[in-house]
């Protein structure tokens, strides 16, 4: 490398010494304090740039309320229903979301709310850390040992696990990770919306608002005039269905590829199940099992009452899908996956209406026209043998039911398409045995209630012209919407609470045999009112109802009898009365008596067991269905889009300018104007004065006509007011 040589350096040197020499004050006195600092804060290092925000940080993403975010998804939603969803990434990006999910998660986990305070620092961190993993296609579905967020009861150290427990995690079935329970509820509900908006108001499972109890109200109100019946088993589709059929079905309201892509991975990714030999639970099963003592955040289990309730669950709501890793996701895919049948069931309706003038109900062209009397729909009076030609449709679950009037070839048709539909559309084989035909006079059993016909002759009234009042003999068949006895007996058989057929014995429930009296006479008074509830809208609801209490009553009494030594039920009848109320005493002359001993406070008050008599079962409920029917926060919704619509504002002020009213905001408003107008100065004139003039001056009709122009010239400057 060639170098400069030193004497040729000189000049450059020298030239820079003179520089610095400008800055020495010994050299240069007249140097002044403002070069100086000049000088200084050039050399000086530059200040720190203030950083923007970081987009993770807890406080920045915790501002929104998590529901009012999901108030605005569902108004939205049911605001425009025919638009795809092609961006919901923005909605899995909101941490209020996942925040809420985590409460609730945490709620079904240890059976308390947490609320947002009460949450550490740590687990929020985690929660983020599970976001972020999700939103850059970290996350895997089923994870066993790898979690980015734990349990709150969950106290197990993985570190310190020994191989053979780690094997045992790795192969055996376990329950749904936490982490996962949190995707999936946020994942549902930034869906449920979207789909509820355009779900078939056909489909009563597995949606918010609707229950049994609405299939029957709709059956009993709608179903009247139908002669043939079809009823459909498609419960099989519920145990799993082609992954391409489900994301098929998904993609036609959700193009967002993120939450497509999560769904379709957490339905492809295996689940891990174990199956035990039936030698190694022979060698696990012990005679006598120690009593688990639970911990003070685990949940408690279902008490028996509730337990024996839903064993009475009807065949229609037995199965709940469960689809890969989807969970509480599976019954929400499974209806937009059986949405497709509802949509084609509709067209279908309207397509087999044909109205028929000399029929009674259905007769008008658009088919909007209610039928004979709406306070009382299940009655139908007698027509001729020109019958409209009328179907419809309810679906809960995987079930159908199909109600057609009509030939019975209209209905075989309709079948035959059916069973092309589910081939063509879901790969299900079905065939004529598993869509039966049946005739309403057979009795069609649906959700446990058996819908069949009778022939009445009530006593019709009607107005005349000229106001009188006619009473004429009608005749006509009334729609019955009764509880199968059939049914109970076999859920009471299968719970183990009696034994036989054609003559019912009560057994002894030996389940509650270490409780006191009180507390299995309360638990099972619980059950009674439950089945009160269920058996709600059945015609024969005292009779059912009060079968079940004598079942139940026998029930306790045998084991009481055993518990103390009775021998007998009529034993026990003739000490604790027939509801049971009176306590049952193990030894004899105890002291003081029971009595005191409740007006202390030292024993529990036993309660009678309820509806012993048919007279204390409440009648069924009669209460119309309205046409139409929506739950409760669909027409909030639809109520709240209506009125916040611009175009209904304007309807509205036009419809009360025309019949000369005003809306209290508006009079409101005039008040204000007029005090602002034609204020006076009060201070100025004796109140005496004042009072005199009201009270002894007299007005004219001059004076009225004034005080009316003076009035319309307020109204007018109020709506000037108003335009500026």
């Amino acid at each position: 490398m060639h170098r400069r040589p030193l004497c040729a350096c000189r000049p450059l040197i020298h030239k820079i010494s003179q520089g610095f020499s400008l800055f020495n004050p010994s050299r240069n006195p007249r140097i002044n304090g403002v070069l100086r600092c000049r000088f200084l804060s050039s050399m000086a290092p530059p200040p720190p740039r203030r950083l923007p925000p970081d987009p993770d940080e807890l406080s920045a993403l915790m501002k929104e309320d998590a529901i009012s975010l999901c108030s605005s998804m569902w108004i939205d939603s049911f605001r425009d229903t025919e638009t795809t969803a092609s961006s919901l990434t923005p909605h899995l990006r909101r941490f209020e979301l996942w925040l809420l999910a985590y409460q609730k998660v945490c709620a079904e986990e240890t059976g308390s709310f947490t609320p947002r305070s009460a949450i550490q620092r740590s687990a929020l961190e985690d929660l983020l850390g599970l976001r972020n993993a999700v939103l850059d296609s970290r996350f895997k579905w089923g994870a066993r040992l790898e979690f980015f967020i734990r349990s709150p009861k969950d106290k197990v150290d993985l570190q310190t696990l020994s191989k053979r427990k780690i094997k045992a995690i790795m192969t055996t079935t376990q329950p749904t990770a936490f982490q996962d329970r949190i995707v999936q509820e946020v994942l549902l509900m930034i869906l449920e919306p979207i789909y509820e908006a355009r779900f078939s108001q056909k489909s009563y499972s597995f949606r918010p608002g609707r229950n049994a109890h609405t299939v029957l109200r709709v059956i009993r109100r709608s179903f009247a005039g139908y002669l043939w019946y079809i009823k459909g088993d498609l419960s099989t589709i519920l145990d799993g269905m082609k992954v391409g059929l489900v994301i098929g079905a998904l993609v036609r309201d959700v193009r967002d590829r993120k939450v497509v892509d999560l769904i379709k991975s957490a339905l492809v990714t295996p689940v891990i199940t174990s199956r035990v030999d039936e030698g190694e639970k022979k060698k696990k099963r012990r005679k006598y099992q120690k009593k688990r003592v639970l911990a003070e955040d685990e949940p408690k289990p279902d008490p028996y009452w509730l337990q024996s309730f839903f064993g009475f669950a009807p065949e229609e709501a037995e199965k709940l899908p469960s689809w890969g890793h989807c969970g509480v996701l599976s019954p929400f895919l499974a209806n937009v996956c059986l949405d497709e049948l509802d949509k084609w069931m509709e067209a279908k309706i309207k397509e087999f209406y044909q109205p028929s003038k000399t029929d009674v109900i259905w007769n008008c062209p658009e088919g909007e026209e209610e039928q004979g009397n709406t306070s009382w729909p299940e009655f139908v009076p007698t027509s001729g043998p020109d019958k409209t030609r009328k179907m419809d449709y309810v679906r809960y679950g995987g079930h159908i039911l199909i109600g057609v009037r009509g030939p019975r070839a209209d209905a075989a048709t309709l079948r035959k398409q059916l069973i092309e539909f589910c081939d063509q559309k879901y790969q299900l084989k079905l065939d004529n045995e598993s869509l039966p035909i049946e005739h309403i006079t057979k009795g069609i059993l649906f959700l446990d209630h058996v819908l069949c016909r009778r022939v009445v002759y009530p006593t019709l009234r009607y107005t005349a012209t000229g106001g009188k009042i006619i009473s004429e003999k009608g005749v006509g068949t009334l729609l019955s919407v009764t509880a199968s006895l059939r049914q109970c007996i076999r859920q009471f058989r299968k719970l183990g609470y009696l034994k036989g057929d054609r003559d019912p014995d009560p057994q002894p429930c030996f389940r509650m045999f270490h409780a006191t009296q009180a507390h299995t006479n309360a638990q099972m008074n619980k059950f009674l009112l439950a089945m009160v509830e269920w058996y709600r809208y059945a015609d024969n609801r005292k009779k059912v109802v009060n079968f079940c209490s004598y079942i139940i009553r026998g029930s306790l009494a045998k084991l009481y009898a055993a518990k103390y030594k009775l021998r007998s039920r009529a034993k026990v009848y003739k000490i604790a009365s027939r509801t049971l109320s009176r306590p049952l005493k193990e030894k004899k002359g105890q002291s003081p008596e029971y009595h005191n001993l409740l007006r202390m406070g030292l024993v529990d008050s036993i309660d009678g067991l309820h509806f012993t008599r048919m007279s204390l079962v409440p009648d069924p409920d009669y209460t119309p269905f309205p046409s139409g029917w929506r739950p409760d926060h669909e027409r909030v919704l639809l109520e709240y889009i209506r009125l916040s619509d611009p175009k209904t504002i304007e309807e509205q002020r036009t419809c009360l300018q025309e019949q000369g009213l005003i809306s209290p905001q508006d009079y409101i408003s005039m008040l204000v104007w007029n005090y602002k107008r034609n204020a006076i100065v009060v201070d100025q004139l004796p109140l005496k004065e004042i009072y005199r003039k009201e009270t002894h001056t007299g007005t004219s009709q001059e004076d009225v006509g004034d005080q009316h122009g003076d009035e319309e010239e307020t109204r007018e400057g109020f709506r000037v007011a108003q335009m500026q």
